[in-house]
């Protein structure tokens, strides 16, 4: 008898494992099975050189894409169909999903299984998709949630580390405090959290005043391979003097990447600035900085890119889509490279 369960318990454990490697399998494709054609196919691992993001090949590359809006929010839109929708007919190379931390009883804190679904729907629409993918810490305040913050991306980084698709934003954007006694201790903490399970993936660091102070990073940078600095504006409220400080970051060798930026004012909605939006996007082509735009949202402000009502899964007629989402469309159409 005893032999007997012996035997049983082998057989159970031998069962779990299997169970364990065939449901990781089915939950992230393998890498070998990237489509060769798509934006991650072929760009492949990505990582930081001097100022740039660079591809498999050491050539520096510049992503364009969208946000998602806050996920506790606009959950209706984190949908594989809307990922592939914006691959598809907005052509874009990258997604952002930005996790909702703290804002409200609906966001992560408070129900962390709803809001990290919602968020592996979007990854796993972009695996499929072959796009890039920024799982974003979206929070003011994510030096008061650390623990939280490193159980998360653990998670991320074990469930999907192995693919070259994924990058992490850690902090989306911290209000006025420190870089070198707040913001890099945090950081360095949750990048190590993530590099235990994942050694390569590039990671984004949010800087001090809204992540526009990227110089202040010049004096004091992360210690660590593959690390980019996150730079948000919006184009009717920044102007030059962002600019300014970019070019200084830029100049110091610090790779930034835009993960977040409207056309709008900086509160979201008011004024659309086109000249001003068309500077930007020259600045960000000079430089090889990276994008996302604020954001897929049927929300009634300027930087929504649809109108109320709009589709959950993409297929978005002309009339449902926003000043500011036909302007960052048509950017996207015109400057990447069609992967379809």
């Amino acid at each position: 008898m005893k032999r007997c369960l012996q035997v049983v318990l082998v057989v159970f454990l031998i069962f779990i494992s299997c169970k364990k490697n065939n449901s990781s399998a089915m939950d992230n494709d393998d890498i070998e099975n990237v489509d060769s054609n798509s934006a991650v196919g072929t760009y492949g691992q990505l990582s930081v050189h001097g100022n740039k993001i660079v591809n498999k090949n050491n050539e520096p590359i510049q992503l364009r894409g969208m946000s998602f809006f806050w996920s506790q929010w606009m959950g209706q839109y984190y949908t594989k169909e809307t990922v592939s929708w914006l691959k598809e007919d907005w052509e874009v190379t990258v997604v952002r999903a930005a996790m909702g931390v703290d804002e409200g009883e609906e966001s992560y804190i408070y129900r962390p299984e709803i809001e990290k679904e919602k968020v592996y729907r979007v990854i796993n629409g972009a695996i499929e998709a072959g796009v890039y993918v920024i799982v974003d810490w979206h929070s003011h305040h994510a030096e008061d949630y650390v623990e939280e913050a490193k159980t998360f991306f653990s998670e991320v980084a074990q469930k999907y580390g192995n693919q070259p698709n994924i990058i992490y934003e850690i902090y989306n954007e911290p209000l006025d405090v420190s870089w070198d006694t707040v913001l890099k201790p945090y950081h360095e903490t949750v990048i190590e959290e993530i590099r235990k399970y994942d050694a390569n993936n590039i990671i984004v660091c949010g800087t001090r005043l809204w992540s526009q102070r990227v110089d202040e990073v010049i004096s004091s940078p992360i210690q660590e391979d593959n690390i980019a600095y996150t730079l948000h504006y919006y184009s009717s409220t920044h102007k030059q003097e962002l600019r300014a400080i970019a070019t200084l970051a830029i100049n110091a060798d610090i790779a930034l990447f835009v993960t977040e930026f409207g056309v709008s004012e900086a509160s979201g909605d008011g004024v659309i600035d086109v000249s001003e939006a068309n500077i930007w996007w020259d600045f960000l082509d000079e430089n090889k900085i990276s994008w996302c735009n604020w954001s897929i949202a049927d929300k009634e402000e300027a930087s929504a890119a649809l109108y109320p009502g709009a589709s959950g899964t993409g297929d978005w007629s002309n009339d449902e889509i926003t000043t500011s989402g036909k302007m960052v469309r048509t950017e996207l159409k015109e400057k990447n490279q069609d992967f379809k």
